[in-house]
């Protein structure tokens, strides 16, 4: 573990990569968190939960101790519905016939925990819709073997993309870190300036558009 003063609390490689670009240098860490939650929790409240865990469970970590920590959790919901990752693939299969063709939601959670210990989590929210899936094209798709470790089983910034009508909200926030507003509330809690945001962004961010017909209110 090197001297930088962040620390994402997160396996995955794609907030791993959202993250530079708020931060020239972090680490970061996985820790082993418990994600069961009782029956009938909202979504917004379930993901926010589990981002404090997996903050809290880091903190723990010796190695995390005096730094800032940022940990996020990422659910999709649609219908009363959640959708997690899928456990196989024909579980995969089930949840992009379910989407296909609708307007979904997608919730990430977010706790950052300052070295002093204050500490400030939130929930982003991002409507998506699918182009209607024929079974051939969701077939090709589980195929490529990228739905397994997303939720709802697909991926946004890859061959994911070619499902997706349109969407309203942060695209970040489909990918698993709302890098925006997280910003904004790393600058509110007045970290050190060693820790300090990045100014630039990625120089091209995908169109956020409100699908022709779609309800997304």
């Amino acid at each position: 573990m090197s001297d930088t003063k962040i620390v994402l609390a997160s396996r995955s490689p794609r907030r791993r990569q959202l993250l530079t670009c708020l931060f020239d240098e972090f680490d970061a860490v996985s820790p082993d968190v418990g994600e069961e939650l009782p029956p009938g929790v909202p979504p917004d409240e379930a993901v926010t939960e589990l981002a404090c865990r997996k903050a809290k469970a880091a903190l723990e970590m010796p190695e995390c101790r005096g730094k800032t920590v940022i940990a996020a959790d990422t659910l999709v919901f649609l219908g009363g519905e959640v959708f997690g990752k899928p456990g196989d693939e024909k579980e995969a299969r089930d949840m992009l016939r379910r989407l296909s063709g609708r307007v979904h939601r997608v919730y990430t959670g977010v706790c950052v925990v300052a070295p002093d210990g204050r500490s400030v989590s939130f929930c982003e929210e991002t409507d998506v819709e699918f182009y209607p899936l024929a079974d051939d094209e969701i077939e090709a798709y589980v195929a490529t073997g990228e739905p397994m470790d997303k939720a709802g089983a697909y991926g946004i910034q890859g061959k994911g993309a070619a499902l997706v009508r349109g969407i309203r909200g942060d695209f970040y926030n489909v990918m698993g870190l709302p890098v925006g507003r997280l910003k904004r509330v790393i600058e509110m809690l007045r970290l050190d300036a060693n820790v300090r945001c990045r100014d630039d962004r990625p120089k091209e961010k995908p169109s956020e558009t409100n699908p022709e017909g779609a309800d997304l209110s």
